[in-house]
């Protein structure tokens, strides 16, 4: 971010951090695998993935992975970061509601350029975000 985006954006904090990614995330935005589960209720739900990479240009750090279990086969996979102080933030922990378990986590490196599959949401997050948290540091997935 420059340095005039960034002296003119208040600082922000864990709190309003989680408010405004809780009011950005929506139907539109959800994975569409996830899609039939999404409730506003539970608005964390399909956006572990590009809220992680969102999370990732505001602060860096890794990308970490890890397969979801729900009732013994796998059904999908969840993201979250590790930040460069190695402290786990997960914005989207809370989407789990039925008993699923997460295997051990792997690091997985961010491919460089647009995502394949979810540029437009990831795109879409981004933008609502600025209005709740005004200008974000440059993406790392465009």
């Amino acid at each position: 971010m420059s340095g005039d985006a960034a002296a003119t954006r208040p600082p922000w904090s864990l709190l309003a951090l989680d408010r405004a990614f809780r009011s950005c995330w929506a139907a539109d935005t959800c994975s569409p695998d996830d899609l039939p589960d999404w409730r506003p209720d539970n608005p964390s739900v399909g956006h572990c993935d590009i809220t992680t990479l969102v999370v990732n240009d505001l602060f860096g750090g890794d990308l970490l992975v890890a397969d979801v279990r729900r009732d013994g086969p796998p059904h999908g996979y969840h993201w979250w970061n590790r930040l460069p102080n190695g402290v786990e933030l997960d914005l989207t922990l809370e989407q789990f509601r039925a008993g699923e378990v997460l295997s051990p986590p792997r690091t997985v490196i961010r491919p460089p350029g647009p995502l394949p599959r979810r540029h437009p949401a990831y795109v879409r997050l981004r933008t609502r975000l600025t209005t709740c948290l005004g200008p974000l540091p440059p993406a790392g997935g465009v």
